[in-house]
């Protein structure tokens, strides 16, 4: 029996960046001046902060401060955007292939965890920023409904709607259908407008 404590969250965490990995290479130049439902965030500034949150997990596995890369990496290449995030996955998994990783506890600017609830998080940004990239590029119809059920469950534990305010990461809840998809609940309780 698998308990909370041995789970190795990295098959779930490939999942979510094949998906987000899938819709970075989507994107063609013309988008990248989209707007994203993230408020700060064109298209080209949410595929920065993709690439750079991969940094930051590479830096963090290997003991160094997430603090240390920019939120949004730029210099990028309008199409090197899907060589720029596969090349920081290919170091992200390299860094993390070690199973003593997800024990050892990692200091991030938000918490200290273990490496399992570290990759656990990090897989629930990356599925909520492919929610972001598709809804901007009209992608919708390619996400994996069941990242977005482990995403929602997450986010409802540790985003709790009372910690909110227009001020914080995260937005307080927007009101959605109770039968609304997945993604547009998830995208509703992070407080983006789906």
């Amino acid at each position: 029996m698998t308990t909370e404590l041995d789970h190795d969250p990295r098959p779930t965490f490939a999942r979510a960046l094949d998906q987000a990995g899938k819709q970075v290479a989507a994107v063609s130049p013309d988008e990248l001046t989209s707007r994203t439902p993230c408020a700060d965030y064109d298209v080209r500034a949410l595929l920065g902060h993709v690439v750079s949150v991969l940094h930051k997990l590479a830096r963090v596995g290997t003991g160094g401060d997430a603090r240390d890369v920019p939120d949004v990496i730029d210099g990028i290449a309008d199409d090197g955007w899907a060589s720029a995030f596969t090349r920081a996955r290919s170091e992200v998994e390299r860094v993390w292939a070690d199973d003593e990783k997800l024990d050892r506890m990692v200091e991030l600017p938000w918490a200290t965890l273990p490496g399992r609830d570290v990759l656990d998080a990090y897989t629930h940004e990356f599925t909520a920023h492919s929610w972001d990239l598709a809804h901007a590029t009209r992608r919708l119809a390619e996400l994996d409904l069941d990242l977005a059920e482990q995403a929602f469950e997450a986010f409802s534990k540790f985003a709790p709607p009372e910690a909110r305010s227009e001020q914080g990461p995260f937005s307080p809840i927007v009101p959605v259908p109770d039968d609304a998809d997945a993604y547009t609940r998830l995208a509703a309780y992070l407080g983006r407008r789906p």
